[in-house]
């Protein structure tokens, strides 16, 4: 019966030897029980190993090539990126007319001119980690992942502007733009860019004269102050 009894009475793990983070101990010097890191200890994921991959760099230098495959997925995830991130000041051809562009920003940069085909792969991936002039980082934006992708996108967008039958690979149907256009029922895709119907530009009439300015006379009695009283004692 006592056997029984003291089967019954057991804690399932209730008190355990264990130590409790933030709180204090005796069992070290000093008194703390959240012990600190070890020499060498890198986070979960924050090893980095890959260096190209991570920085773009390899000995300092960029590269023309990816850390991995460029397959239809990464291209696609690429592109989806890029329209989020990228079009509002690139364009979604990258010529760097993006609505942010047409409304008075500052031209950001065109892909297709001489400097930037010439760049190697590596380089749009440095730029969107560090950033480059007035475009900032979009390290918290992009994973390391996305921004390759993004990057072969925008070799994908220079290829694009600039290719030739006699890039497509043999045995693969070739449609004429306009004709594709017309079969979807988007003609305009076809033409000329243009800047969307919402956009509306206007020269500021002249003659326009501001407010009046403020005044005790029609400023609030809480804005008015003494001038008598406002020296010192």
């Amino acid at each position: 019966m006592a056997l029984m009894l003291a089967a019954g009475c057991r804690q399932d793990m209730q008190d355990q030897p264990k130590m409790i983070p933030q709180r204090g101990t005796e069992f070290f010097a000093d008194g703390r029980s959240a012990r600190p890191q070890v020499v060498g200890t890198v986070s979960r994921d924050q090893l980095h190993q890959d260096e190209y991959f991570y920085t773009g760099l390899v000995d300092g230098k960029e590269q023309d090539a990816l850390p991995f495959p460029a397959t239809l997925q990464v291209l696609e995830r690429g592109q989806e990126r890029f329209n989020v991130y990228c079009t509002p000041c690139h364009s979604r051809v990258g010529n760097g007319l993006g609505m942010i562009v047409e409304r008075g920003y500052k031209p950001a940069g065109n892909y297709h001119d001489a400097k930037r085909l010439a760049q190697p792969l590596s380089h749009y991936f440095f730029v969107m980690t560090n950033g480059y002039g007035a475009m900032p980082d979009y390290s918290a934006q992009l994973t390391p992942a996305d921004r390759w992708a993004v990057a072969a996108d925008i070799r994908a967008l220079q290829l694009s502007q600039n290719a030739t039958q006699a890039d497509v690979p043999a045995g693969t149907q070739i449609e004429n733009l306009n004709d594709v256009a017309e079969r979807e029922g988007h003609p305009e895709w076809a033409g000329p860019w243009e800047l969307p119907s919402t956009a509306v530009f206007a020269t500021p009439e002249t003659g326009i004269a501001a407010g009046a300015p403020a005044k005790p006379a029609n400023a609030p009695n809480a804005a008015i102050q003494n001038p008598s009283n406002t020296g010192s004692s």
